[in-house]
Parts: structure tokens; C-alpha cells; sequence
């Protein structure tokens, strides 16, 4: 079991990361390098040798292999992202970076998004250093850059240009999993990530006749846009069940004394109360328009306009996804991609995701663990090029009102202690025993 080194270890590593402003803007603004490392410093205090590896000066990503006891068994990948959103200090109660902690809880921004559960890795690691525990599996750490943002500089160049550092991966966990589920009835839900939805960030451009502001334009390139802005805004997608998806239904009806009634998901949804919300985004495709571009003076209708949509897709759903943007944006708005990346999915009876849920269990017995399907995204997309199955796996144990999915990208992030010290009692039981 994770020592009282440890449990004091994860708490400054949370706050020493948070303090190293890593703030990823997007466009390549963004350096990682201190945090790395950072990390680094810590794996090498633990015996291993970690190596440091950059696409780009500052944009630095630390991958480490820790020996298992049988060669035989397949590798399992553990990875965490170093950089974070911004940050507004004008909005928080306390500095975005100060790493502050009061009245038992971290304060700033990567608290939950991830830099908990990267402080949770070293702190597991260093722990075994100390007591000479070694697990069944070959484990690589890796720390990545540029998650919030494209990957290129991250996981993406990691999978491209260096997959022979993780040889024999099959399966890895990282963030977003895990974490304490309040229904609001008095239970606890500890949704482990078993699938996430497909990135599809679309760029829009409608063409049209430029001309003066007062005169009749049928070939108005803003109000093309507009139009397809507001069918795409509009659109009611179909309803589309993965089988991860259908799990999570099962077993949240099973846990409610609820039929399961996939005949008729939404009306299943609403008897599922507040639970929904861990399925809710995740039954069909989406499209959001975020950002419109048109114009450079009142009076002159532009001959261009732009807007950019964040689209998401369910495992299996990209092809039902291009043909109804096609549809929707029709013949005067063209659209591509501006990032894709790929749907995934594991398997919900596999022996890992059985090992994960004894882990939570058995730190929390009155919990329910259940799957679910991220609505977003993570470096495990890239890392799915290599082969490896990605699960969402950061365990915190939350006291009731901490709205935890609130608080990704959201204002005053903050972790308590004691979800970090069981978190770490978590992960060191499951990777003991992966």
C-alpha cells in the first residue's frame, strides 16, 4: 500500500506542477519544458531514467519504462498531459498558479485537468522505489505536451516518431475516470471512461459576391453562413448507442431498479435523474457552432465568411457525420477539418477495466462503478495509433456538491487532499495488481 511519504508527496507535486504555469494558448504557445522537467526529476529520484523528448524547442514531453515481473505479460501505458487552459486571474478567488492550498484542498488551474493525476503517478512510482515493489507488467510513464490543443507536440509526435519506446503497450489509462459521481440521492458513482467520441473541429467558408452595404446581394456570403451556422446550430441528431454506452444504461438502470428500455433512451434518461448527465452527451453525434470571422467595414458586404464548429462523433459514427454536414452546409458553404481525430472504444469485460473496478471497490465500498463514454477527447486517441486500448482512470473520492466535470477548464479549479490521497491509494492498488 502507498506509504504516508507518498500521500505527502502527491499533495506538493500537485501544487509544485501547478505552479509551474504551463498554459497551452494554442497555435504552439505553450511551454511545457519546466514541468518535464520537473517530472523527470522526480522519476530519476526513483531509480529510473527518463527521457526527454521535444518535436519542438520548449514543447517537452518525459517517458520512463519501469520493469515488470513477467515478461510475458503484455506493457501497460500511464500517461498524463503537463499543460492546461487558461487562466483569467480576475475571475478566481485565488491565483490561477499559485498552487495555493487551504482549508484541505489544492488550488489552480490543471487541479483536476490533469496535473493531480500526473502528481498521483510520481507519487505510486516513487513509493515503490522506496519499498522494492515491482509490478506483474512493464509500465511506461509518459508526460505529455500539447494536449489541450492539437497533440502534435505531444502524444501525436510520440506515437509518429517514437513508437519504439512503447513496445508492447496494449492498454493505457489517463484522465477522466474514476472520480466520485454525487446522484443526489445519497449514491456514489465511479464512472470509469471506457470510450470516447471522436474529435471533429470544422472550419465553414461561404463565398459570395462582395459589394456596397446598400445595395440587393442574393450572393451575401454572411447570410450563407448564417444559414448553415443555424441548420447545423438546429439539427436534432440522431439517437446512436455504442456498446459502451449501452452498458452504462444497463447498469445505471440496474442500480435504480429501472427497466432497460432502449426502445425509448431519452424518456430512460429522464427516470435516471441527475445520473444522466454521465450518458446524456454521449447517445448521438454533435455539432457546435463556436466562432464566426466575416467583414472588415459596415458598409461593404464581405466576399467570405467563416465560422468554425466543434463537432463529435460517437465510435462508428464519422461517415453519418460528414454526409450530414454535407447536407447541412449545402452547395454555397464548403467545410473540412481543422483537427480530426479518431472515435474509440474498449471493452467493458476485459481483465484491466476488472482490476480497475476492484481497486475503486475495494477504497470505496459503497461505491457503483459503472462505464461510460467520454464526450470529449484525450491523448489516448493518438496513443490508439500504436494499438493501445485507452481507458479513463484519474480516481478521486469527492465530497458531495464538488461538481468535478464543472471544473475542467472551468474557474477556481481545486482538488481536496483527501481525493488525492485516495486517488493514490487507487492507482498504487491497480497497477500493483494490472
Amino acid at each position: 500500500m502507498a506509504d504516508q511519504q507518498a500521500l505527502d508527496e502527491v499533495v506538493r507535486f500537485t501544487s509544485d506542477l501547478i505552479r509551474i504555469d504551463t498554459t497551452n494558448r494554442g497555435g504552439g504557445d505553450c511551454r511545457e519544458r519546466p514541468a518535464a522537467e520537473y517530472a523527470a526529476e522526480q522519476l530519476a529520484g526513483a531509480g529510473l531514467e527518463p527521457l526527454m523528448l521535444e518535436r519542438t524547442e520548449g514543447r517537452t514531453n518525459v517517458v520512463a519504462r519501469i520493469e515488470g515481473s513477467d515478461p510475458s505479460a503484455d506493457a501497460l501505458l500511464v500517461h498524463g498531459h503537463l499543460d492546461v487552459v487558461p487562466a483569467e486571474a480576475a475571475d478566481w478567488s485565488v491565483h490561477p498558479f499559485s498552487g495555493e492550498i487551504r482549508d484541505g484542498v489544492v488550488w489552480g488551474r490543471g487541479a483536476v485537468d490533469m496535473k493531480n493525476m500526473d502528481a498521483m503517478i510520481l507519487a505510486v512510482v516513487r513509493s515503490w522505489a522506496r519499498q522494492g515493489v515491482r509490478a506483474r507488467r512493464d509500465l511506461v510513464i509518459a508526460f505529455t505536451a500539447d494536449e489541450e490543443a492539437s497533440a502534435e507536440d505531444g502524444s501525436g509526435f510520440l506515437a509518429d516518431e517514437h513508437p519504439e519506446l512503447f513496445e508492447g503497450c496494449t492498454e493505457g489509462i489517463s484522465e477522466s475516470g474514476a472520480f466520485t459521481f454525487h446522484d443526489g440521492a445519497g449514491r456514489e458513482i465511479y464512472p470509469i471512461a471506457a470510450g470516447e467520441r471522436g474529435t471533429g473541429w470544422l472550419k465553414l467558408t461561404a463565398r459570395g459576391r462582395a459589394g456596397h452595404g446598400s445595395k440587393v446581394n442574393k450572393e451575401n456570403a454572411v447570410t450563407r453562413l448564417a444559414a448553415a451556422v443555424t441548420r447545423i446550430g438546429e439539427h436534432e441528431w440522431p439517437l446512436r448507442l455504442t456498446p459502451t454506452v449501452r452498458a452504462a444504461l444497463a447498469e445505471l438502470a440496474a442500480l435504480y431498479g429501472i427497466e432497460t428500455d432502449l426502445t425509448d433512451v431519452d424518456a430512460l434518461l429522464e427516470k435516471l435523474g441527475p445520473a444522466a448527465k454521465l450518458v446524456e452527451a454521449t447517445v448521438r453525434n454533435s455539432a457546435n457552432p463556436t466562432m464566426l470571422e466575416a467583414g472588415y467595414k459596415l458598409n461593404v458586404i464581405p466576399g467570405e465568411a467563416v465560422a468554425y464548429v466543434d463537432g463529435r462523433y460517437l465510435p462508428g459514427g464519422e461517415d453519418e457525420f460528414r454526409t450530414t454536414l454535407d447536407l447541412l452546409t449545402g452547395p454555397d458553404v464548403d467545410w473540412e477539418f481543422s483537427h480530426r481525430e479518431v472515435a474509440l472504444q474498449a471493452p467493458v469485460d476485459s481483465p484491466t477495466y476488472a482490476g480497475m473496478r476492484a481497486a475503486v471497490e475495494e477504497f470505496a465500498p459503497g461505491g457503483h462503478v459503472v462505464p461510460y463514454c467520454m464526450s470529449g477527447g484525450t491523448d489516448a486517441k493518438q496513443f490508439s495509433r500504436l494499438g493501445i486500448t485507452g481507458y479513463g482512470f484519474a480516481p478521486l473520492k469527492l465530497p458531495e456538491g464538488f461538481d468535478y466535470q464543472a471544473l475542467f477548464h472551468g474557474v477556481d479549479e481545486r482538488v481536496p487532499v483527501e481525493a488525492l490521497h485516495f486517488g493514490v491509494r487507487v492507482l498504487d492498488r491497480f497497477l500493483r495488481t494490472a
